[in-house]
């Protein structure tokens, strides 16, 4: 049986529903509440604070918790009763679970609560709880906190290369609190009114367009939400589509007696029933043997469409007549009919859906192509979607692959499906290795299991023989962190055939001499002198200049290898086709997030994805552990092949010097169609900016300044529209939230 537990200074709390003890928690022990172990045994569990009312704390209070759920990264709630029970209305967004450790937030508590609730995760599974605390704040509390938030919401305003120069960007001490928007007021403001939606549909009633067969396949659903799922299409403001639907075979009579009526009253639906269960393979197949239109759309039979779905892929076929392939944004219906967890997607990414079907719902494919590569495919049941795109995207060109930005489909977190929980169909993983094992078949490559169900790691083949890459490594008075550098290289590093260049920056420090002299008896290293001030572009263009290696690796004298593969990842990824460069995944000594690849226009230029995350967090959607293409990576560990460093002219020594030449490396990589690619397979420790400090002098950050107005006078529309990334996401934050200045849904264009 539970009991409350709390610790000094903490809230007791007890479990309400959906939790399970940790099972290595023993009975009897003392239960302490930083890192106690828990198992979410569904997707909304929920705690009490177990306190009378009156104990309760009133006004504003500061509100810290700390919650690491190693599933998903779902919001931490906390619900507040004040007589009227337990809702939506009262609940106190407080910050991810797991997102850097512990959670603060500020927030009101009225005279009249009488009940307090902690839902701690989103997700079925493990997670650890530390002590839930709420402070009363005194008047000067709430004054600094006031002025915190009138400059969090107009810096954005201010001149930005003063708080740029000021470091405030990168400094989490002047960021002590996450950013929480509620989604559902988010919505209100982006997505299309009633009005609007009666506009488009008049507007779309006198228009030509493409027509869109959307297929369902039906068995045994929950009948209230199957009506709702073909009401959705049915009140759609584009009126050209069929809705085709396969009955597999259901043994609820009552499913096939609805769809008849409704079949009956609308002459776009097209309808047929299995007499033997199939499959939802077979089932798909045969729904898709009935369409006609131009273009097929898919929908489960207890998801929804938003109203414009297909108004907004029509457009986005107008955008872009010869597209073959479009998907869409999406979020999920909670049990509670609530919409959540929206996703916003990349644009066309395909290392990402080598590790994960991203693309998802929506999604709208041309007929001919479904026809051209043979529809859906027996065996591959529950990845059934994930085998057909594999088929389609081999099939078309990179530039017939067009997202269409915005929440158009909304999953359903019933029971027994993936949108709850993501090994809740038995056959969709193994269906998912075999499709993409199919497909990687021709270049050798090796597919297993991924850090997640439904997700999946390929091991591309080494080159043979294997090329030698040389590593470059700048260094002014590197010290004990060179030494740690080259040693854990050294010790650690499995790949064969490398070669270590030290580039001398005209250290005076005896140590680093004495190490330098050290390395050289080591036939696999080698030191060549810059006698100049730093600069960090001419440096490794000097390196690369005396390289031997085929390939080039730029790498930091801050850094330290962590796994012995790394380079074994990293070098079969670069060699192949369409790939310019390779980053990996680097951490602070503490094991929080450094670098995960870069977002353009986070901070006027470009900041890391996911910084300051814990070491093994999921991240947006996974993305944290998936290998993906990304527009550029960092400098301090990026892979890249000699021949297209050199054809690019190497690091651009004159206008970047120091800051942004690594993103502006990759940028141009990418406007000769070279992709950059970002492994999380490859790990290592970043001590950032050892060597060079930081820019805390004015001859710095004149330079820094100059480098930034270069980087957004070469790059300004890249800067705003990175593809890698989503224009609903935040470009203040490095965290992938929500950004308050969305454009409207209607704004948006495919890409």
């Amino acid at each position: 049986m539970f009991k409350p537990f709390a610790r000094s200074g903490a809230l007791p709390l007890r479990p309400l529903r959906g939790l399970e003890e940790h099972p290595e928690y023993e009975e009897g022990l003392p239960l302490e509440p930083v890192g106690s172990a828990w198992v979410a045994i569904d997707a909304d569990p929920c705690f009490a604070v177990a306190l009378p009312w009156w104990r309760l704390p009133r006004g504003w209070c500061r509100v810290r918790v700390s919650v690491d759920a190693l599933r998903g990264s779902g919001c931490v709630k906390l619900y507040r009763d004040s007589r009227g029970g337990f809702s939506e209305r009262t609940q106190v967004l407080l910050g991810i679970a797991g997102h850097r450790g512990e959670i603060e937030c500020v927030c009101f508590m009225p005279l009249g609560l009488r009940r307090l609730r902690l839902d701690p995760t989103e997700h079925a599974g493990p997670f650890s709880l530390g002590c839930l605390s709420i402070t009363s704040l005194g008047l000067a509390d709430q004054f600094i906190l006031t002025l915190r938030g009138i400059y969090r919401r107009t810096r954005h305003r201010l001149s930005p290369l003063y708080w740029q120069l000021r470091g405030v960007a990168n400094r989490p001490l002047l960021q002590p609190y996450q950013r929480i928007v509620d989604y559902r007021d988010w919505v209100n403001s982006v997505e299309p009114t009633e009005d609007d939606c009666d506009r488009m549909a008049m507007k779309a009633a006198k228009e030509e367009g493409p027509t869109f067969s959307i297929v369902m396949p039906v068995y045994n659903p929950e009948l209230a939400q199957l009506i709702e799922a073909i009401a959705s299409v049915m009140a759609q403001t584009y009126p050209h589509w069929e809705l085709c639907i396969c009955d597999d075979a259901s043994t609820e009579p009552d499913v096939w007696t609805q769809i008849s009526e409704l079949a009956e009253r609308e002459p776009r639906l097209k309808v047929q029933r299995h007499v033997v269960n199939g499959g939802i393979a077979r089932a798909s197949s045969a729904a898709l043997t009935s369409a006609t239109g131009d273009y097929i759309a898919f929908l489960d039979q207890d998801d929804t469409l938003a109203r414009w779905a297909l108004d907004r892929m029509a457009r986005a076929l107008r955008q872009f007549p010869e597209a073959a392939l479009l998907y869409s944004d999406e979020d999920k219906i909670d049990e509670n009919g609530q919409r959540c967890e929206p996703h916003f997607k990349p644009a066309w990414n395909p290392d990402l859906l080598h590790s994960i079907n991203y693309f998802g719902h929506m999604l709208v494919v041309r007929r001919d192509v479904v026809e051209a590569v043979g529809g859906f495919r027996a065996g591959f049941d529950g990845s059934q979607d994930y085998d057909l795109v594999l088929r389609c995207v081999d099939a078309i060109r990179p530039d017939q692959i067009v997202h269409v930005p915005g929440v158009l489909y909304h999953w359903r977190k019933s029971h027994g499906s993936t949108a709850q929980v993501l090994g809740a169909k038995a056959g969709a993983h193994p269906s998912g290795i075999a499709a993409l094992s199919e497909h990687m078949a021709p270049i050798g490559a090796h597919v297993s299991d991924g850090p997640f169900p439904t997700s999946y790691r390929v091991r591309y083949p080494m080159p043979s023989p294997a090329p030698l890459v040389s590593i470059m490594i700048p260094t002014r008075d590197g010290g004990d962190a060179l030494e740690r550098c080259i040693d854990s290289i050294l010790r650690r590093t499995l790949y064969p055939a490398y070669e270590i260049l030290i580039i001398d920056n005209q250290c005076a420090d005896p140590r680093t001499l004495s190490l330098l002299s050290r390395y050289q008896l080591d036939r696999r290293v080698r030191v060549i002198s810059y006698d100049a001030p730093f600069n960090f572009s001419a440096v490794n263009n000097l390196g690369a200049k005396e390289a031997i290696g085929d390939v080039l690796l730029m790498l930091n004298d801050d850094v330290e290898v962590l796994t012995g593969d790394w380079l074994n990842e990293m070098v079969p990824r670069l060699y192949q086709p369409g790939v310019g460069a390779v980053g990996a995944k680097l951490m602070y000594p503490d094991g929080r997030i450094q670098h995960a690849g870069v977002i353009l226009g986070v901070g006027g230029v470009a900041g890391h994805s996911h910084k300051y995350y814990p070491r093994h967090h999921l991240g947006y959607f996974g993305r944290l552990v998936l290998p993906q293409t990304v527009s550029a990576v960092t400098g301090a560990c990026l892979l890249v092949k000699k021949a297209d460093y050199l054809a690019l002219g190497g690091l651009d020594e004159v206008n970047l010097a120091v800051a942004f030449n690594d993103v502006d490396f990759c940028l141009r990589l990418a406007e000769r169609k070279l992709r950059t690619v970002w492994t999380p397979y490859a790990e290592l420790l970043h001590f950032e900016s050892l060597s060079r400090g930081q820019e805390d002098t004015p001859e710095k950050r004149l330079r820094f300044a100059a480098e930034v107005q270069y980087m957004k006078t070469r790059w300004r529309d890249l800067l705003l529209h990175d593809r890698s990334y989503n224009p609903c996401l935040t470009l203040e934050h490095e965290d992938l939230s929500l950004s308050l200045e969305a454009p409207h849904y209607l704004q948006l264009d495919a890409r």
